[in-house]
C-alpha cells in the first residue's frame, strides 16, 4: 500500500469515527483523544493528519455536504422533472435520504456549530441559495418554505430522538411533501351553470 491509499484510509477512519462519537455521544464528547481510541489511530498518527479538532469538523462538514450535494444533483437530473417543483422536492428527498444514512451530515452540522459557529456559514450561504431556487419556482413561495422546514423537522426530531414517530408515519409525511398535488395552490374551478331562460311568452288568441 503507498503512502497516499494510508492516508486517505487514515482519513477515513478518522472522520467515521468523528462522526460516531458526535452521534453516540454527542458534539460535546468529541476530543482528539476520544477520535484517536474510536479509531484505533495514535494521537500523533491523527495529528499528522488533523492538526486540532477544528481541522477535523471541518473536514467531516465538507466531505458530508458533498455527499448530500451529490444525492441532490442527482435527484434533480432523476426525477426533478417528474415534480412542478424540482427544486423543493430535490430538498426534501435529500433530508428524508439523510434519515436513512447512518452519523450523516445533521451530526456533522451540529458538532460543528457546537466547536465553531464560523464553520457553518458556508453551509448557510449554501442553503440561502438553495432556499432563493426554491422561492423562484413556486407560485406560492411561503408554502414551499413551509415544506422544507417541515422536512427538515421530521429529519432533526428523528436524528436528536425527539420524535414519537413511528418509520412509517414519517415515510407517509414526507411522501405528502413530496406530493405537489396535495399543496396545490390553484383556485377550484367554479362549476358550470347553465345560464337560466326567460320562458318565451305565449301568443295570445285572437277574439
Amino acid at each position: 500500500m503507498d503512502n497516499a491509499t494510508r492516508s486517505e484510509r487514515s482519513r477515513n477512519a478518522i472522520l467515521q469515527a468523528a462522526l460516531a462519537i458526535i452521534a453516540r455521544d454527542g458534539p460535546g464528547r468529541l476530543t482528539l483523544d476520544a477520535i484517536a481510541r474510536e479509531s484505533g489511530i495514535s494521537k500523533g498518527g491523527l495529528m499528522h493528519q488533523f492538526r486540532n479538532k477544528e481541522a477535523v469538523l471541518k473536514a467531516l462538514l465538507q466531505r458530508q455536504t458533498e455527499h448530500f450535494e451529490e444525492f441532490s444533483r442527482n435527484y434533480l437530473a432523476k426525477s426533478g422533472a417528474a415534480h412542478a417543483q424540482p427544486h423543493l422536492a430535490a430538498q426534501i428527498a435529500t433530508l428524508r435520504e439523510a434519515l436513512s444514512t447512518p452519523r450523516s451530515i445533521v451530526f456533522a452540522v451540529l458538532g460543528a456549530a457546537a466547536e465553531e459557529p464560523g464553520l457553518v456559514s458556508a453551509t448557510r450561504q449554501t442553503d440561502a441559495r438553495k432556499m432563493e431556487a426554491v422561492k423562484a419556482e413556486a407560485a406560492d413561495p411561503d408554502l414551499a418554505i413551509l415544506r422544507w422546514v417541515a422536512a427538515w423537522g421530521l429529519t432533526l426530531t428523528a436524528m436528536l430522538g425527539f420524535s414519537s414517530l413511528s418509520e412509517k408515519e414519517r415515510e407517509r409525511l414526507f411522501d405528502r411533501l413530496l406530493d405537489s398535488q396535495a399543496w396545490s395552490t390553484q383556485p377550484k374551478a367554479k362549476a358550470k351553470t347553465t345560464p337560466k331562460t326567460t320562458p318565451k311568452p305565449k301568443p295570445q288568441k285572437r277574439k
